[in-house]
This record gives structure tokens, C-alpha cells and sequence, in this order.
């Protein structure tokens, strides 16, 4: 099931990139939404239910894909992860502003942590992805599109990867020992 899941969140990103190696930045976006189409319809059929994230996702991507192509301009495309970064901000800081912590629904039950603890990694992921959002603005805007794709297919997961990382420590700190709770 983790390996499915990491091929349907990689695939249509690679496929992104190879079509823009090959085809350029129209095609590229073309065929990155039928893969985001595909990979979601393949989720739905094996896990019978679809994961919040990937489905705001392929809206997102639906939209701006469809704006680059109809009106023949990149911008829309480039713009996409700074959208979603923002959004994905907001969720997170706003929900935890208001005692919502929405990385406990998107986790679906893997940790179990304090609330203090939820409220303090929705307030960092929020932060994170303001800085991504400002991170891909600022290299779209100033560098090549190739350096773009690059960066948006080489940079964007190892930095999510790398600060994911770097809050392991606080989350294993707080987690709950279910099977230690559950024999005592």
C-alpha cells in the first residue's frame, strides 16, 4: 500500500518532467494532468476512499493546467505549487489558530500526540509552506523555466523530506505507546 502510494504521489511528477525534457512545458502540463487524474482514479480503486491533500491537489492542477493551456502561457503553471503551498498554509495555521489540527486528519490516526504537540507542528508546516510558496515565486520569477522544472522536481521533495525530518524528533518525543498503554 506505502509503495502504491509513493508511486501515485511520484508518478505524475515524473512524468511532468520527462514530458518537459522531451515535449516542453505545454505537453508537460498536459500529460501532468491526465497522470494526477489517473493517479487519484487508481487510489480511489485500491484504498476505496481519497486522501483530502491529493484531491485539492488535482483541482489546483486541473485549474492552472487548464489556464496554461488555453491561453498558451507558463505562468499559470508555475504559479500552481505557490498556490497550493499557500492554501496548505492557510489550512494549517488557520485550523490551528481556532484548535484544529488538521495534520491529525491528514496523518488518519498514524500518531497519537498531544494537542500542544499537533498545535505546535500545524504552526511549522504552516510556516514551511508560506517559505516554499515565497521560494518558488522567487525562482520562477528570476530564473529559467528549465531551472524551474529542476528546482520544482529536484528541490521541493527534498526540502519537504529534510524539514519532515527535522520535526521527527518532537514527534517521537510526544507519541503514545498504544501497546504499552493497552497493557497496563
Amino acid at each position: 500500500m506505502k509503495n502504491n502510494r509513493l508511486l501515485l504521489d511520484m508518478g505524475p511528477l515524473v512524468i511532468f518532467f520527462a514530458a518537459y525534457k522531451f515535449a516542453g512545458i505545454f505537453w508537460a502540463t498536459g500529460l501532468f494532468m491526465v497522470a494526477m487524474v489517473l493517479a487519484l482514479g487508481f487510489s480511489w480503486l485500491s484504498e476505496k476512499r481519497l486522501r483530502i491533500m491529493p484531491v485539492i491537489t488535482l483541482v489546483l492542477v486541473l485549474f492552472f493546467g487548464s489556464m496554461t493551456l488555453y491561453f498558451q502561457n507558463s505562468t499559470f503553471i508555475k504559479m500552481k505549487p505557490t498556490a497550493i503551498y499557500l492554501l496548505f498554509a492557510m489550512a494549517l495555521g488557520g485550523g490551528a489558530a481556532f484548535g484544529q489540527y488538521y495534520l491529525k486528519v491528514v496523518f488518519d490516526g498514524a500518531f497519537e500526540m498531544p494537542d500542544a504537540v499537533w498545535r505546535t507542528l500545524s504552526w511549522r508546516w504552516a510556516a514551511f509552506f508560506v517559505a516554499l510558496a515565497v521560494l518558488n515565486e522567487l525562482i520562477w520569477r528570476n530564473f529559467s523555466e528549465n531551472i524551474w522544472v529542476d528546482f520544482k522536481v529536484f528541490g521541493l521533495l527534498p526540502l519537504t523530506l529534510v524539514f519532515a525530518f527535522a520535526n521527527m524528533p518532537l514527534m517521537m518525543k510526544h507519541m503514545r505507546d498504544e501497546s504499552a498503554e493497552k497493557s497496563s
